[in-house]
């Protein structure tokens, strides 16, 4: 299974004629990119995502304002990632929990591997634990 990992993108420019950041998807994203959509307006006392999936893996890109992503993998390591550049983005794999706090000015882009699939979605943290114990003690 994968980690959760910050991806860098390629900038181009300055801050005084502005920046061009470009993803180039068959090189920077880990896996081909079957659908993108982007949130924003969340007020910032929400909390959002609280899932996993089976097996759709993300790149998450703030490119604008500051999303804070909580982890959490199958041996039980969880992490803060803190998203405040599109020069960069978060890779998540299948079977890693993730919820995201934003900013009052964020917007996110998501990459994903699979279109959209109910069934491809754990909604409950216990759940994924149980799976993730299970997949431990096999190893």
């Amino acid at each position: 299974m994968g980690t959760p990992r910050l991806i860098g993108f390629s900038s181009f420019g300055d801050t005084s004629a502005g920046v061009l950041t470009v993803a180039h998807l068959t090189r920077d994203i880990p896996f081909d990119v079957r659908r993108v959509f982007w949130t924003y307006g969340t007020p910032t006392d929400r909390t959002r995502g609280g899932h996993a999936h089976f097996s759709t893996e993300a790149v998450l890109v703030a490119v604008s304002g500051k999303i804070t992503v909580s982890t959490e993998l199958a041996d039980g390591a969880q992490e803060v990632f803190v998203l405040d550049s599109p020069a960069y983005g978060l890779y998540l794999p299948p079977l890693c929990w993730r919820t995201m706090k934003y900013s009052a000015s964020a917007v996110q882009v998501t990459f994903e591997s699979h279109d959209y699939a109910e069934e491809d979605y754990i909604h409950r943290l216990e759940d994924l634990r149980g799976m993730l114990g299970k997949a431990s003690r096999k190893r």
